[in-house]
């Protein structure tokens, strides 16, 4: 392939450093892989900055051609992903012209998702009801989390039409649920009513933002990490003033009897169905991915379950975060199955202990017991994952390395 124009290979680069950082993946991993980009397309020497929030590409050629792109607010769809980690696989083998690669980003942005308003807002319902079955799996909880699901899935596809209210909608969807609950769910809501209130909140949890912040500290990318961990905090501390708010207006939450029974052995794994379903329609996942999404959950919920019987709890999420990328990355070898970016993001989601950290800040905040105790288990759980991240991929890339040297 010709030399392409400076100006048009910073500004590819550029613009595929913030598709990947949209993504979700760690700022290391993306100035890895543009470094490689640009070996590929064998361009001048390359000086690369990547932040969270802004991407900065020189060219340090004769004229030093300089590129600034910042990463555009919300999150991406799965089908979205899945593209742009198909056209990061062929620009890392140069195989299109970037003013075409540039084309097909833009292509990638304004698509829409694959599923129109009302089968989006059922598959937040579908997340909402697995990720409590996951959480809190009991009888009378069912239809309390379908109701707050149905409540804040409403106001997150109101969002979704009015993005200029984003900041203020985790506190207001948190202040709803905590209403409902401790005016019309307490009493059924057994003796930890906020286990009610977390799954519908699930969109807004910021498990993943302080699991990529742990990665990059644990990589050296101190301001990078140190900024992701204070966004996911923040985003946190919003979701608890929403709890405290709505307990000052309601008074408190009403004392109740114990829980229920928890359902049987079956509950997690329709839990894990339901996630699959709803990752399918509310991220709109690519065609064909539902079975591979559900593998993909059964075998991290498995690793999870593993490691809570040998590491325990809190240490558990390193034996699911060992087994996300070697697998995304085997299955990905099937001509069905989804690129592994797809594979990986719902993984997370059983991974990351959002959860269990808007639970520590809001029992703390409303003066329930044990706030601190389960505040220092996410913490362990954040950097449990960051290290089964780390290892993980240092393994698959050892294994890829092995692997083409026997080939070649």
């Amino acid at each position: 392939m010709g030399s392409a124009d400076d100006r048009e290979s910073a500004q590819f680069l550029c613009v595929l450093g913030v598709a990947m950082l949209e993504t979700g993946q760690a700022t290391s991993d993306v100035e890895r892989i543009l470094s490689t980009v640009a070996e590929a397309y064998r361009l001048a020497p390359v000086r690369l900055v990547v932040l969270p929030t802004v991407m900065i590409v020189q060219l340090r050629n004769g004229q030093r051609t300089l590129e600034v792109d910042v990463v555009r607010p919300g999150a991406i769809r799965l089908d979205q992903a899945a593209e742009i980690d198909d056209l990061v696989a062929e620009a890392s083998r140069a195989a299109m012209e970037p003013a075409a690669a540039l084309a097909r980003l833009e292509a990638i942005r304004t698509s829409p998702p694959r599923f129109g308003p009302w089968l989006t807002f059922v598959g937040y319902l579908l997340l909402t009801l697995g990720f409590g079955l996951l959480l809190d799996p009991t009888a009378l909880a069912i239809p309390e989390y379908l109701l707050l699901g149905a409540v804040v899935g409403g106001l997150v596809m109101l969002g979704r039409r009015f993005p200029r209210f984003d900041a203020v909608l985790p506190v207001f969807a948190a202040f709803i649920a905590t209403v409902l609950t401790t005016l019309f769910l307490s009493t059924w809501a057994g003796d930890i009513p906020l286990r009610v209130i977390a799954p519908a909140l699930v969109s807004f949890l910021p498990g993943l933002t302080l699991t990529i912040g742990a990665v990059e500290l644990s990589s050296n990318q101190v301001i990078a990490g140190a900024s992701r961990v204070v966004y996911g905090i923040s985003q946190l501390l919003l979701l608890a003033f929403g709890v405290v708010a709505g307990v000052a207006v309601t008074g408190g939450f009403a004392s109740s009897a114990e829980r229920g029974a928890q359902l049987g052995w079956w509950a997690p794994l329709v839990g894990l169905v339901l996630l699959a379903a709803g990752n399918l329609l509310f991220f709109s996942a690519p065609g064909r991915s539902f079975a591979w999404l559900l593998l993909s959950l059964v075998v991290t919920y498995g690793a999870l379950s593993l490691g809570t019987l040998v590491l325990g709890a809190e240490l558990s999420p390193f034996a699911g975060a060992v087994v996300v990328i070697p697998f995304a990355r085997l299955i990905a070898q099937f001509r069905t199955a989804p690129p592994p970016a797809v594979t990986m993001l719902a993984s997370f989601w059983l991974l990351v202990p959002g959860a269990l950290g808007f639970l520590g800040l809001s029992q703390a905040f409303t003066g329930g017991s044990g706030g601190a105790n389960q505040l220092l288990g996410t913490g362990i759980s954040v950097f449990a994952i960051a290290v089964g991240i780390l290892v993980s991929s240092v393994l698959t890339n050892a294994a890829s390395t092995i692997r083409f040297r026997r080939m070649s």
